[in-house]
Formats: C-alpha cells, sequence, structure tokens
C-alpha cells in the first residue's frame, strides 16, 4: 500500500514538472522512472501510473479548456465522434495518457 502511494505520487510528481518542458509524451517518461525506481506488484505496475496521469490529464485539461468556456473542446468533441461531449472528450483524452503512461510503467518494471 505505502508503495502504491509513494508511485502515485512520484509518478504525478514527475509528469507535473515535465509537462512544462516536453510534449505529451512526458507521460511516458513519468510512467517509465516512476515503476524503474519503485517497483510494484502485480497488476499496480500498470493500474497505479494509469490513475495518476489519468486524474493529471483530466485536471490539466479541464484547466486549460476552461478558460475559453469549453468551446475549442467542444468543436474538437463534433470533430471526433462524440456528440460535442466535452467531458466525453476529457475523459478520452485522460485514456489516452493513463494507457501511455502505464505501459510505459510495465517496460520501467522489466527493466
Amino acid at each position: 500500500m505505502k508503495n502504491n502511494f509513494i508511485n502515485f505520487v512520484i509518478t504525478l510528481t514527475i509528469a507535473i514538472i515535465l509537462s512544462q518542458f516536453l510534449p505529451w509524451w512526458h507521460v511516458m517518461v513519468a510512467g517509465f522512472v516512476s515503476a524503474l525506481f519503485f517497483s510494484l506488484k502485480g497488476t499496480a505496475v500498470f493500474f497505479i501510473p494509469f490513475l495518476a496521469i489519468f486524474l493529471f490529464w483530466i485536471v490539466y485539461s479541464f484547466w486549460l479548456t476552461n478558460a475559453n468556456d469549453f468551446i475549442l473542446a467542444e468543436k474538437i468533441a463534433v470533430l471526433l465522434p462524440l456528440g460535442g461531449s466535452w467531458p466525453l472528450l476529457l475523459l478520452v483524452t485522460g485514456l489516452i495518457g493513463g494507457i501511455a503512461s502505464g505501459v510505459a510503467a510495465l517496460l520501467g518494471n522489466q527493466c
């Protein structure tokens, strides 16, 4: 339990710091590094970094898109087959980032 929380916090901290300097793939670096130094067991290797980045990307996307009253998010949700639903777009965004981080964490654990 303690390792899970430490890995969650480290992944989140690295992702927040790297988001200022790197493009979207910084979440993979965060997941990889956290799993490399703080090993987890079983399915937690995938799901702890997944959850950390999933929550980070949803909150960060909400914060960014709230600045323009969700206008751009609604337009992008219309382009994608999401029916113009910006909350669904934020959910899909979180899933993509979470999966990328979880897979990178699996690789970091194997290294």
